[in-house]
This record gives structure tokens, sequence and C-alpha cells, in this order.
């Protein structure tokens, strides 16, 4: 049951990248383009995604466990470091030239799967780095 409940979650949010656009790199990159025509389509999308997670975050709070699990698996909070800036600044500028992020990128493979792949590619690539780079030294 589980598996099949993450596949509708990934279906849902699969679809709605295609409904709002988002996989549409040009639309990202407009909206980041506030002195040329600024695209606010993305601003929609993330206000969206804001209220469903503030819904979602205050059903959890009232429940006891969730429904197919013992327990929940919530991040926990961490301090803001130069680790974390300068991961979040890689990401934006990744972001910013490719005008895709992980998920739209994974959704797109199936509507642009040659413009799509490079990308993913490039982001499976960055992943490997890190975990080289990550590794504790012994």
């Amino acid at each position: 049951m589980r598996h099949l409940i993450g596949l509708f979650s990934g279906l849902l949010f699969g679809a709605g990248l295609a409904l709002s656009g988002m996989m549409d790199p040009a639309r990202v990159r407009g909206f980041l383009d506030v002195a040329g025509h600024w695209d606010p389509t993305l601003a929609f999308v993330m206000g969206g995604a804001v209220l469903v997670m503030a819904l979602a975050w205050a059903i959890q709070r009232r429940m006891h466990r969730p429904a197919l699990c013992e327990e929940f698996a919530l991040p926990g909070t961490r301090l803001i470091d130069a680790r974390l800036i300068g991961g979040a600044a890689l990401f934006g500028v990744g972001w910013g030239l490719g005008g895709l992020c992980p998920g739209p990128a994974i959704a797109s493979l199936v509507f642009h799967p040659l413009d799509a792949s490079v990308f993913v590619v490039a982001m499976l690539a960055g992943m490997a780095l890190f975990r080289l780079a990550d590794r504790p030294h012994t």
C-alpha cells in the first residue's frame, strides 16, 4: 500500500509540474528575469505549495502517528553554515542557468528526453562527485 501511495504522490507531483508549466526552463528563467519580461507563474506555484504544506503541517501536528508508518520522519533543524550557503548558492546558479531543478528535470524526461537527460546526467554526476568529496577522511 505504501508503494501505491508513493506512486500516486509522484504522479500527482509530476502532473502538477506539467500543468503549471514548471517543466519549461524558459518559464523558470522568466521568473528570475526581474529586470526584463518577468513571468510571475513560479511565484503562484510556490505560493500554492506553501499553502498545501501549511495545511499538511497543521494536520500532522494533530496526528499521533502516520497512517502507514510507526513514526514520523521529520527533518531536524540545522545551523546555517558555510556548507549550507555554498550548496544553496550552487543549486541556485544551476537552477538559474538550466531552468530546472531535480523534480522538474526528472519529470521532463517524459516530454523532452534529450534536453532533460543532459541536465539529469550532469545532476547525477554532481551528486556522485559530492559523495566522493564528502567521505570522511581516515
